[in-house]
């Protein structure tokens, strides 16, 4: 298996980078291509003394950075990092792509670059979050602000076969987001979203609200990237609250209490960690394009090459672009 990664995208690149992908040679005995600047990672690579076996590096000294307008990847930044390992993995070079840098120039590049499943309207950004029994997918999670009811009837269908495929959730609970369990509730989107749903190939379980997501209703919640967006950031902003009291709480312990508690509170913390968790999919591209977290570190690079791998495995774009077909052909 071949997996491309932008070298030069992140806070920390071109050394976090680098680090995710040795370890990923070791761990995995995948073969990584990093694209980005020959000099830069070789000489990184050199003063850490990080092996090089099992990865080739695809040079270009072009970068898009987070300041650049996300459609430059296709205009003044064709030669970019980003870019390249996308055209790369168009051209089937490579089973899949991850990269740490601007999210909308890799939306932007997956869409106009790899391109869309056929028969996807849009491509939704997919984050795994944790909850009080596991984990849950939610589709989108700010790819797209605004949506029309076939587009989340597609997320629910695309964050299904991904939690069976990959996570390995049977029969997964497909929940849509919504300001009431009634049917009757919502916007007109939500509601014309939950008769779609109902008549969808998928265990849709009804309207679910946001107090009832962190407690682990369903498997994979539907919303548009607006709402899923604010949904994110909200998860993102409970984990820092609650590592604070935590904190907090320990800093009046004494130190057997203390030991105590960091051991009890060691697997909570790993659940809200980015780094543990790895990265976002893009979900509707026809390869496997993971989103890394921008403030990424070795280990989350390695956990967002850990996710690229089970895509691959559990051929997701694959399931999916099957699924839709068969709904076409239904239709």
């Amino acid at each position: 298996m071949k997996i491309y990664l932008d070298a030069m995208g992140g806070d920390t690149a071109p050394l976090s980078p680098l680090e995710g992908a040795a370890m990923a040679v070791k761990e995995f005995g995948v073969e990584m291509v990093l694209v980005g600047d020959r000099a830069q990672i070789e000489a990184l690579a050199a003063e850490h003394q990080i092996p090089l076996d099992g990865i080739t590096i695809l040079h270009t000294d072009d970068v898009i950075s987070m300041e650049d307008q996300p459609t430059e990847i296709t205009r003044s930044k064709k030669n970019c990092s980003m870019a390249v390992g996308l055209k790369a993995l168009a051209e089937g070079e490579g089973d899949a792509f991850v990269s740490a840098g601007n999210s909308g120039a890799l939306l932007v590049g997956a869409t106009m670059i790899t391109k869309r499943i056929k028969g996807i309207k849009r491509a939704a950004m997919a984050p795994v979050l944790p909850t009080a029994t596991g984990q849950v997918i939610l589709l989108d999670g700010g790819a797209n602000t605004e949506c029309r009811a076939d587009m989340l009837e597609q997320f629910g269908i695309m964050g299904s076969i991904f939690m069976e495929k990959v996570m390995g959730v049977a029969n997964p609970r497909v929940g849509l987001i919504n300001n009431g369990t009634e049917e009757c509730k919502g916007r007109d989107l939500e509601r014309e979203t939950h008769q779609l749903l109902s008549r969808a190939d998928v265990n849709f379980i009804g309207n679910v609200e946001s107090r009832d997501l962190p407690m682990g209703v369903c498997d994979v919640m539907v919303t548009d990237g607006f709402t899923g967006n604010i949904v994110l950031k909200l998860f993102e902003g409970l984990g820092k609250f609650f590592a604070g009291k935590m904190k907090a709480m320990l800093a009046g312990a004494s130190e057997a209490e203390a030991a105590a508690m960091k051991q009890k509170m060691s697997g909570f913390k790993d659940a809200f960690n980015y780094h543990k968790i790895g990265g976002a999919v893009l979900m509707g591209i026809s390869r496997p394009v993971i989103k890394a977290h921008g403030s990424s570190n070795g280990e989350a690079f390695f956990n967002a090459i850990r996710v690229a791998k089970q895509c691959v495995e559990g051929k997701v774009c694959e399931t999916i672009a099957a699924a839709v077909a068969e709904r076409a052909e239904e239709a």
